[in-house]
């Protein structure tokens, strides 16, 4: 199989179901008030669940599609993540009240996993040397987007109305699922479809050296996700002069403009030193970048602080992605795959829990202090772990 023919099958289908996916996202609030929920304490409770919903049912399924995956293949894992959720996403069209989104949203994430299964078969199909930038370059492909999505999604809502922009989210997600349908081609090893019950037996043991990977990808996310709640607001506290809808928006861009360029520059750079060194940098320099954002009073300090982020954030996925690939037995390694997905939907749900938190009981500028404090941290658990020290050229065998 054509490793690099596949990445860019995969970069087209995990671009049009991110962006499909985002397109609902502005304007979430305004359809749950068109449902009947007018005042604004309501709203926001209804927004947060719902919103943070899909996330929970995520969490806790992903590792039992990643299981599924090692045993019948990832493209009927990543098929079933498309067409479930394209499904799911046009049903949300028709509902008349805020507690039948819910229980769709909730569904939805039993169904989630496209991204994660796209990743698992890039990975599993892709030479180890160039694992960082393979992996790198179709997170460049979810980033776009999550940066584009919102743009469109607020236009079209607009132009067509909330629920049409819903049913055009599924059917987006459907054509992503056809595109992998019809031009990806997955080989799978009889030994992967026919696990023996020894190495089986043995699975969940194999998968403890890969905690700490597993604790780094909710400790990125969650770094992302902090603030991200109370980033308009906060921007308001720095800057104060006019257009300022279209500064919060820049805000905002400025991580995911800087994630599209430093994924896969440092996830090549990665395949040269080696993953475990690049996961050490980007972590304390995406901790340092919490300084100038919450010391500052400028906004274009704030801009260029966010950007670092992004910049800096782009370095760790792609590494984590690698390191699951590298210490991962290839008969479980979309199993691990799908826990290190579940980890990445934990950081997405606790990261705004903590920011809203801290924000409420102290200031909001402490928020950026804690993260700091929490991605210092994990830099040090993989400084002092040398177990994901792996060689960059070596390619290893596992013993169950």
């Amino acid at each position: 199989m054509n490793w690099k023919r596949t990445l860019a099958i995969l970069w087209i289908a995990n671009f049009i179901a991110v962006a499909g996916t985002s397109l609902i996202l502005p304007f979430l609030p305004l359809f749950i008030e068109d449902l009947g929920v007018h005042q604004m304490a309501d709203v926001e409770k209804w927004s947060g669940a719902i919103f943070s919903s899909q996330m929970l049912t995520a969490v806790l399924f992903q590792p039992l599609w990643g299981s599924l995956a090692d045993k019948y293949g990832r493209k009927p894992m990543l098929l079933r993540a498309g067409i479930g959720m394209g499904i799911m996403t046009i049903l949300m069209g028709f509902v008349h009240a805020p507690w039948e989104l819910l229980v769709l949203r909730l569904i939805n994430g039993v169904f989630s996993g496209f991204i994660s299964m796209s990743i698992s078969l890039q990975a599993s199909i892709t030479p180890d040397e160039h694992s960082g930038k393979a992996l790198g370059t179709l997170q460049t492909g979810q980033m776009a987007g999550t940066l584009i999505g919102p743009l469109i999604g607020g236009v079209l809502a607009e132009v067509l109305g909330f629920r049409d922009v819903f049913i055009l989210t599924g059917l987006l997600l459907l054509l992503a699922s056809i595109i992998v349908m019809i031009l990806v081609k997955e080989i799978v090893p009889e030994k992967a479809a026919k696990m023996e019950n020894d190495t089986e037996s043995h699975s969940w043991r194999l998968l403890i050296p890969l905690i700490p990977v597993f604790v780094a990808t909710t400790v990125t996310q969650l770094g992302m996700m902090s603030i991200q709640p109370i980033l308009t607001i906060y921007t308001k506290t720095v800057y104060h002069g006019a257009h300022l809808a279209f500064i919060a928006g820049l805000v905002v861009a400025a991580s995911g403009v800087a994630n599209l360029i430093g994924s896969p520059l440092l996830g090549r750079f990665g395949d040269k030193v080696g993953q475990r060194k690049i996961l050490i940098v980007s972590l304390v320099m995406a901790g340092l970048s919490f300084l100038p954002q919450a010391l500052t009073n400028n906004i274009t300090v704030l801009i260029i602080g966010r950007f670092l982020l992004g910049l800096f954030v782009g370095g760790m996925l792609p590494s984590l992605n690698v390191l699951v690939k590298k210490l991962a037995p290839k008969n479980i390694q979309a199993k691990a795959f799908g826990f290190n997905s579940s980890a990445q939907f934990l950081g997405n749900f606790l990261g705004p829990l903590l920011g809203s938190s801290v924000a409420a009981a102290y200031d909001i500028r402490d928020v950026f202090y804690i993260t700091m404090i929490i991605l210092f941290l994990n830099a040090l658990l993989i400084a002092w772990n040398r177990k994901l020290d792996v060689p960059v050229s070596n390619k290893i065998s596992h013993q169950p």
